[in-house]
């Protein structure tokens, strides 16, 4: 792999855009790269929680600008395969069973915001800074808007790409497309605070509550509650789940 670096210790999957001479701009191979590991990390039961985080002063400006370039000529089978290929990335980390937490430094432009919100949790640096400025060069900011949509009401994420405006880590934190954000002198300590509970989390749990959580994504109240219940059941059969609840009323019973 090029455009990325995979490393897997102690529970935690890392996965590192690796290109900041470019900053960590994306292209198909990159996407690729993302996709495979992704996949990986997916089949492997030991990892617990993954992290995307990036080489260099910046999260990801987006598209590779050059590599677009390079395409213009190509037929409409051909960038219909390039732009798949990011989206590609995006439907990975929801599908992927464990929880997915980006940590962004610098500035997270275009498709690198959308890598960023697609993933569950996103802390931010203080310095960190979001934006979709596509339509600056006459481009749309289209792989992106379905977990920009999610993220935030309507009238702020038109606001964004029809703008095209960066906004900083507290804004972006407000209008609900980071989950947290930390000074930059404590950011690298608190992420791996994030990771080492996400970590020691009962994986079963940690899972059957991420499915749920984006199952309910097509479904109305009624049916939602409806799986949710089903989903209860599935918990409580697990063995995680009777430990646990044996070691709280153990630990009630001997409390003062």
């Amino acid at each position: 792999m090029t455009r990325i670096r995979v490393v897997a210790a102690e529970g935690i999957g890392r996965i590192t855009l690796a290109r900041p001479e470019k900053k960590n701009a994306l292209d198909e191979q990159a996407a690729r790269e993302l996709s495979a590991a992704l996949e990986r990390f997916g089949a492997d039961a030991g990892i617990r929680v993954v992290l995307l985080d990036a080489e260099g002063k910046d999260f990801c400006a987006g598209a590779d600008l050059a590599a677009l370039e390079r395409s213009l000529g190509a037929d409409d089978e051909a960038q219909l395969n390039d732009a798949k290929a990011l989206g590609s990335v995006f439907e990975a980390i929801r599908r992927l069973p464990q929880p997915v937490v980006a940590a962004v430094r610098g500035r997270a432009l275009a498709g690198g915001a959308g890598l960023a919100s697609a993933c569950d949790i996103v802390v931010a640096s203080d310095d960190a800074r979001f934006g979709y400025p596509e339509v600056g060069v006459g481009f749309v900011p289209a792989m992106v808007m379905t977990m920009l949509r999610r993220a935030m009401g309507e009238k702020h994420a038109f606001d964004l790409v029809a703008t095209g405006r960066v906004i900083d880590a507290r804004e972006a934190l407000a209008l609900g497309l980071v989950s947290r954000v930390s000074s930059a002198d404590s950011f690298e300590e608190d992420v791996e605070k994030l990771l080492a509970r996400l970590s020691a989390a009962p994986p079963a749990a940690i899972r059957i509550t991420k499915r749920l959580f984006y199952d309910l994504d097509s479904l109305d109240f009624a049916a939602g509650l409806d799986l949710g219940a089903r989903v209860n059941v599935e918990a409580r059969a697990t063995e995680e789940f009777r430990e646990g609840v044996r070691g709280f009323v153990a630990r009630r019973k001997s409390a003062p």
